[in-house]
């Protein structure tokens, strides 16, 4: 109701939508929900809802960037409204994250507090306790979400080791359980699975769904390794963080810890999150006596990003560079025409990665 609330809002009287409509086409095309001649950028041919009945990852993530950016807008005076119930919620889980991890001043307490929160996204109670997080981060993590359990069992991305998604699908005349991640470019590296449901105590086994093409020799190196198959399980006695923390923490800061262990393991000088994350990686190049600065955004829609770059004034931070994962390739043309403006280069985590081991004299790959 609230979404249909601000749909209306932005149609105004003069298009008006019942919610009857706003339902039944809630599964298609969105850009048709659209007021008469707004263009629909990101969400043209987006689906929100997909056959399990979930709202879809781009979906979740779109909306998620938006309100980041209105965000910054209404902190910076330049935009106008009312905050929303899930506005207020995301941006004080978000801002409850970071004050808590850098509250002490401390650049060591708080890089370990946030790899600890990057690397334990979910897991067993005794082991979250032993990571000696800040209680009101300890807040952050919740129960295991009704849509990643199968029964009493859940499954943790073996990317990013938070629970993923589980359905089950009707194929023929036989139930077939499928499993993947909430984050889709981690779906389609591997984080996929089906598996036969059971009767009794016993939990399903996963089984891989076909591989993903194998990436080129500059994209490999910081491919992460999804041998393993994700174990079930249980339930009782498990939580985990809350969505947006994950994907607006986790999910960019595995990107920030792989690029800099790469590039450390190349024997280069990388520092994580400098003066407590004013931006994300300072990568020295001793032969040339230079540090880039380095903000790592994955970022499902270019649009919000660029609309981020623009309320910003490029990188709040002072970021140089601006580095997304290879699997957000297509958007580099966007954002270093945007980036441009403000001084901001922008290239692929692998390419840089190249580019800073070539400045360096070293091989990338």
């Amino acid at each position: 109701m609230e979404c249909h609330g601000a749909l209306l809002a932005a149609r105004g009287p003069g298009s008006p939508l019942s919610f009857a409509d706003f339902r039944n086409q809630i599964r298609g095309d969105p850009s048709c929900l659209l007021p008469p001649g707004v263009d629909g950028w990101d969400i043209d041919g987006l689906r929100m809802v997909d056959a399990d009945g979930h709202v879809t990852e781009d979906a979740f993530d779109i909306d998620a960037e938006q309100r980041l950016v209105l965000g910054v807008l209404r902190r910076s005076n330049r935009g106008t409204g009312l905050i929303s119930g899930s506005d207020l919620e995301d941006e004080v889980a978000q801002e409850t994250a970071f004050a808590q991890l850098s509250k002490t001043g401390d650049q060591k307490s708080y890089e370990d507090g946030r790899n600890a929160l990057i690397r334990h996204p979910s897991g067993p109670v005794s082991m979250l306790s032993e990571l000696q997080l800040p209680p009101l981060i300890s807040d952050l993590y919740g129960d295991i979400a009704y849509a990643s359990a199968y029964r009493d069992w859940w499954f943790a991305c073996p990317v990013c080791q938070w629970p993923m998604r589980v359905a089950l699908r009707r194929e023929s005349s036989r139930v077939i359980g499928a499993v993947a991640c909430w984050h889709k470019p981690h779906q389609r590296i591997g984080a996929a699975y089906h598996f036969r449901p059971t009767e009794g105590p016993e939990p399903p086994e996963l089984q891989p769904e076909p591989p993903a093409a194998p990436p080129g020799p500059h994209e490999a190196i910081l491919w992460p390794d999804l041998q393993t198959v994700p174990p079930a399980q249980p339930i009782e006695g498990h939580k985990a963080l809350a969505r947006g923390v994950w994907r607006y923490t986790c999910v960019p800061g595995l990107a920030e810890i792989a690029l800099r262990d790469r590039l450390v393991e190349r024997g280069l000088q990388v520092q994580l999150w400098p003066s407590l994350d004013a931006y994300d990686l300072a990568v020295h190049i001793e032969n040339r006596k230079e540090t880039l600065r380095v903000d790592v955004k994955d970022y499902t829609s270019a649009t919000a990003l660029s609309e981020l770059i623009h309320a910003q004034e490029g990188d709040r931070g002072g970021a140089q560079w601006l580095v997304v994962p290879d699997h957000r390739a297509s958007q580099v043309p966007l954002l270093s025409g945007v980036g441009q403006r403000y001084g901001l280069q922008v290239a692929t985590a692998s390419a840089f990665g190249a580019m800073v081991c070539e400045r360096a004299g070293v091989a990338w790959s």
